[in-house]
């Protein structure tokens, strides 16, 4: 019986030890889930294993498919730039499918909502508490329109109101979206950070929450995010639905 295809996790990397931790964590969430899958991890910058190191361990191996999945949120420029340049430099015996990244989806609102629930808020709290849907920031039109129109669709869920904000590159800024939901006159104002694991940004976020009444944690290693990852690699391992990169 064939294996299936290795996946290869690939975080961003972070100077802040906590960043590391997550990640590996989040992995381990979905090596459990599904034990028959080979996850391995591997960082653009900071940390080690590197993404060319993982690449070429397997290689030497004798492992052939690879599904190398982004750790993002958003399709910016790490997505479109950075990673297909480290596969492209992959040992030329593999092969690679760049699976999509994680958001948008529908489970992300979940574990959002999981996060600002673990926080302190209840179901009963979403329609006189008003939300702030902090992410990472991109100067990247794309990414900063894919914020907005989730911030848009979570406001539908029942929520009083629902404003984008980001940490970095655009703007509003966190403190200031606080600001106006205090303005537009909700009871209280949640903020939700947007991102996978702590570090500068992060930290940064949690600086504009000073405000609000609820920060919550960011997503992590929660159980959506590992199904979101998983219904990735699903997605990339079926040649219909994504090309060898290189191809």
């Amino acid at each position: 019986m064939t294996s299936p295809p290795v996946l290869l996790v690939i975080a961003h990397g972070s100077r802040d030890p906590r960043h590391a931790a997550t990640v590996h964590a989040l992995v381990r969430r979905v090596r459990a889930v599904r034990p028959d899958v080979r996850v391995e991890t591997g960082f653009l910058d900071f940390n080690v294993p590197s993404v060319q190191g993982v690449l070429e361990s397997l290689e030497t191996e004798g492992v052939r498919d690879v599904v190398a999945l982004p750790l993002l949120l958003t399709r910016a420029f790490h997505a479109k730039a950075d990673i297909p340049a480290v596969l492209a430099d992959a040992p030329p015996r593999l092969r690679i499918r760049q699976a999509e990244v994680l958001g948008p989806s529908p489970l992300l609102l979940s574990a959002l909502e999981r996060r600002l629930y673990e926080a302190g808020l209840t179901p009963a709290d979403k329609s006189s508490t008003g939300v702030v849907l902090a992410s990472a920031g991109s100067s990247d039109p794309e990414a900063i329109a894919v914020i907005a129109e989730i911030a848009r669709e979570w406001r539908h869920t029942g929520w009083c109101a629902v404003r984008p904000a980001f940490a970095s590159a655009s703007l509003p800024r966190t403190e200031d979206a606080v600001r106006e939901l205090r303005e537009l006159g909700c009871a209280r104002v949640a903020v939700a950070p947007y991102v996978l694991a702590p570090g500068h940004l992060p930290d940064r976020i949690a600086r504009g929450a000073e405000r609000a009444d609820v920060l919550a944690d960011v997503l992590g290693p929660s159980p959506e995010v590992a199904r979101v990852l998983l219904e990735r690699y699903d997605e990339a391992r079926t040649p219909a639905l994504a090309a060898a990169v290189g191809a």
